[in-house]
């Protein structure tokens, strides 16, 4: 090759290890689904799936009706996140992981349990996933950190071989949250059933891009509390959750969304099924 041929093969290397990250990052998407009640799937730039409380046979997932099964559509999960060990956050976790090999991140007691009272493949989980409050782990080859964050709620996990005289709740450790820190993505918080309480002004610290924060009442924050809640953590948008699905629960978010318009807060509604993509940190139009 001429020297001609050598500067033009020097400059094409220069431009692929400088400028194809920088391309990758602008083309950079995060997809959000929400399945109905609390269960989210997130797929990173990089391509790995997140499911966080898979309770995917919930009532108002379109995929649960009709006699579908709301699993079908899942061929790839890498990892399932539990905030605590109610039934409804629980879910689907075990069918899921048997299908997929998805690796569980939850408290230590909750994976434990998981395993040995519900069949959850003990080698999908291990210290590189089970973790407590305040901690925090890289996953998706470093692409996600994963910080756990308090709840003030509680956490128990149904005991299906409870004798006559055993309980049929026992302990999943402490309830908590999610903050996920994706790589050229948006950082998402999810607040599990929490109540509203002070310290999530420490969550406000990382101001995630996107909260997905429960509003359901009953068994958790009003709609009210939850609109004060998304502006203590200073999010810069806001998703509700956990409503609409039991009788008991709050049915329609507008009082939500209107609580969010008094703290300049956007507001986004999704319906069971539907996704949404980042660019980047941002709602892509």
């Amino acid at each position: 090759m001429n020297r001609k041929g050598n500067l033009f093969g020097y400059m094409l290397l220069l431009a692929m290890i400088f400028l194809v990250p920088v391309v990758s990052a602008w083309g950079a998407e995060t997809r959000l689904t929400w399945h109905g009640h609390a269960a989210f799937e997130i797929v990173t730039p990089g391509g790995a799936v997140v499911v966080i409380d898979p309770w995917l046979k919930n009532p108002v997932n379109p995929n649960a009706k009709e006699g579908k099964d709301p699993l079908a559509g899942f061929e790839k999960v890498d990892y399932i996140l539990l905030t605590h060990g109610h039934f409804d956050h629980v879910g689907d976790a075990v069918a899921l992981a048997k299908k997929t090999g998805a690796r569980l991140v939850s408290n230590f007691e909750l994976g434990s349990n998981m395993a040995k009272l519900h069949g959850f493949p003990k080698e999908q989980m291990g210290f590189d996933t089970l973790m407590n409050i305040g901690g925090e782990i890289q996953i998706a080859k470093g692409e996600v950190t994963v910080l756990m964050t308090p709840a003030v709620h509680s956490s128990g996990l149904g005991h299906p071989n409870a004798g006559a005289q055993e309980a049929d709740i026992v302990y999943a450790g402490n309830p908590a949250g999610f903050l996920l820190v994706i790589k050229n993505g948006p950082t998402i918080y999810h607040t599990g059933d929490t109540a509203y309480f002070g310290d999530m002004a420490l969550i406000g610290q990382h101001a995630p891009d996107v909260a997905l924060i429960n509003i359901g009442g009953h068994f958790g924050m009003s709609p009210a509390m939850a609109a004060k809640a998304a502006a203590t953590v200073k999010a810069k948008l806001a998703i509700p959750h956990h409503f609409g699905t039991f009788p008991v629960l709050t049915q329609d978010p507008k009082a939500f969304v209107d609580a969010l318009g008094k703290e300049k807060i956007p507001a986004l509604v999704m319906k069971p099924g539907e996704t949404v993509v980042f660019d980047g940190k941002k709602l892509k139009k």
